[in-house]
C-alpha cells in the first residue's frame, strides 16, 4: 500500500469525510468549530445537544453533551485531530472520523473549496 489511509479517496473517487467528536459545553464546542472553519480544517460543523451514558475511570455517567459533525476531508484528517486536541478539555476526546460514500457533487465541490482543496 503506497497510500496512507489519511489520503486514500473513497471509492467514489473524492476523500470527503466527517468526523464526530463531543464537547462538554456550548462554549467549548463554539470554540471547537470556529477554529476548525477559520483554519479551513473544515467546511461545515454542525452542532446538537446530546446525552450521553458512558464508563469513565470505573464510573457510569451520564451527561448532557454537544455532538459536533465536522465535514472535511480525509487529507485533513490529522491536522483536524491536532486541533481538537489542543482545545479540548476532555482527557480522551472522542474523535472519530467516518467515510462519506457519495454525496451532491455541488456540495462536495463546495467543501473542497472551503477547504483549499481542488474540486471534484
Amino acid at each position: 500500500m503506497t497510500q496512507s489511509m489519511a489520503t486514500m479517496p473513497t471509492s467514489n473517487g473524492h476523500d470527503a469525510v466527517l468526523v464526530i467528536a463531543t464537547a462538554g459545553s456550548e462554549a467549548e464546542a463554539v470554540q471547537l468549530a470556529r477554529a476548525a472553519v477559520e483554519r479551513q480544517l473544515a467546511a461545515c460543523v454542525q452542532i446538537m445537544p446530546i446525552r450521553s451514558v458512558y464508563v469513565w475511570q470505573a464510573q457510569i455517567h451520564d451527561d448532557p453533551e454537544l455532538l459536533l459533525l465536522f465535514k472535511t476531508r480525509r487529507a485533513l484528517y490529522a491536522a483536524l485531530e491536532a486541533c481538537i486536541r489542543e482545545q479540548h478539555s476532555y482527557d480522551v476526546p472522542e474523535i472519530l472520523m467516518l467515510p462519506v460514500q457519495a454525496g451532491l457533487p455541488a456540495y462536495l465541490a463546495w467543501l473542497d473549496q472551503q477547504t483549499g482543496g481542488t474540486p471534484q
